[in-house]
């Protein structure tokens, strides 16, 4: 009996002896990590620091340049109801779609810019032209359809089947009646310039 219970008493030390070395070194791993969290911690939030200062000043910048610049697209909803809004898009060379811009661009060249919202190309050209404006001719209208993505309304998918538009980014020039002059696929300023008639 004397040996059983030896034996008991041995494997509780042991067993006791296991449970401690293990719990000691699982908080001496926790223990570090927690140091080498508290020591990156630091940098971490000085990274997360200059970010948000980098954006804070890229949104400064984008504001500042927003009240430099006479914005040069308009809502639909502007342009219906705002008439001074559609007396200066009179003289504008890129707009925003709607029934009222193509007929108040109808005695220039209109140019339909096909346009998607997930497209970045579609962008990229916008952006050009936006920035770039005083480069289109004085009597070229670019008109800025929405095509195939969340803001696209009826009329623009209408305008696409019309023009037998499959694709973003293709332009079409249309004449006074509103019929097709020219149509081609990509490019910004450049490209218009060298492929409107």
């Amino acid at each position: 009996m004397a040996k059983v219970l030896v034996l008991i008493i041995g494997l509780v030390v042991v067993a006791g002896g296991a449970w401690w070395w293990m719990n000691t070194q699982s908080s001496g791993d926790n223990k570090q990590m927690m140091e080498g969290e508290s020591m990156m911690k630091p940098t971490e939030e000085k990274m997360m620091e200059s970010d948000t200062k980098m954006e804070d000043a890229g949104m400064m910048e984008e504001e500042s340049d927003a009240m430099m610049e006479k914005p040069s697209m308009e809502t639909k909803e502007e342009s219906m109801m705002n008439p001074e809004a559609m007396m200066m898009a009179k003289s504008e060379r890129y707009l925003t779609y709607s029934k009222e811009s193509l007929e108040q661009a109808k005695d220039s060249r209109r140019v339909l810019f096909f346009y998607a919202s997930w497209c970045p190309n579609c962008k990229l050209a916008d952006a050009e032209f936006r920035e770039k404006m005083s480069e289109i001719p004085s009597d070229v209208t670019v008109v800025r359809v929405n095509y195939n993505d969340p803001d696209t309304d009826q009329e623009e998918k209408d305008l696409a089947r019309q023009y037998g538009v499959t694709y973003q980014h293709t332009f079409v020039q249309i004449d006074q009646d509103g019929q097709a002059v020219t149509k081609w696929n990509g490019g910004k300023v450049a490209e218009l310039l060298k492929n409107i008639k």
